[in-house]
């Protein structure tokens, strides 16, 4: 009687080492299925045992389960095979960012020479710095100049002043 208990025991413990591994390892699903077949084999022998031993070993499942799956894709990144199958986060230098609101605001008010046509939308240079505008009403040609007339989150409408 105590080896079937073993081997219920066993089981679990099998099932937490395929569960692991699947996450590391691709198989197509191969080790889930083999990690549910020990899962319902260890709660098959627990049943057998008593009614209480299986209702706790379906518990003890449940509760592992999704333990264990967060544990494991949150140790992945940190894995030396992890970090080779996931992708890094884009390495942007600061200029070529999303300026953010505050920093447009100070736009406000500015003058600005048209880098790409706006058809409404396009590129303008103000003092230096590239950022994407809308036009406030139709076409706007290159090397017009424009200025800037609202901000709107992250969004700037300009308004043509003078073509050069």
């Amino acid at each position: 009687m105590f080896w079937w208990l073993a081997l219920a025991v066993c089981l679990y413990i099998l099932f937490v080492l395929l569960m692991i591994a699947e996450v590391f390892v691709p198989s197509g699903g191969l080790l889930t299925v083999c990690a549910l077949v020990c899962l319902i084999g260890g709660t098959y022998i627990f049943f057998r045992q008593s009614t209480v031993a299986g209702i706790a070993g379906i518990i003890f499942g449940i509760i592992m389960i999704p333990s264990l799956l967060r544990y494991a894709y949150k140790a992945l990144p940190k894995t030396k095979f992890g970090q080779s199958v996931t992708l890094a986060p884009p390495d942007r230098p600061q200029g070529d960012a999303v300026p953010d609101t505050p920093a447009l605001e100070k736009l406000l008010g500015s003058v600005g020479i048209v880098l790409t046509p706006l058809r409404p939308v396009g590129m303008c240079d103000f003092e230096g710095r590239k950022v994407e505008c809308v036009a406030e009403s139709g076409y706007i040609t290159r090397n017009a100049k424009v200025e800037v007339i609202k901000v709107e989150s992250t969004q700037l409408t300009v308004r043509e002043i003078e073509r050069t």
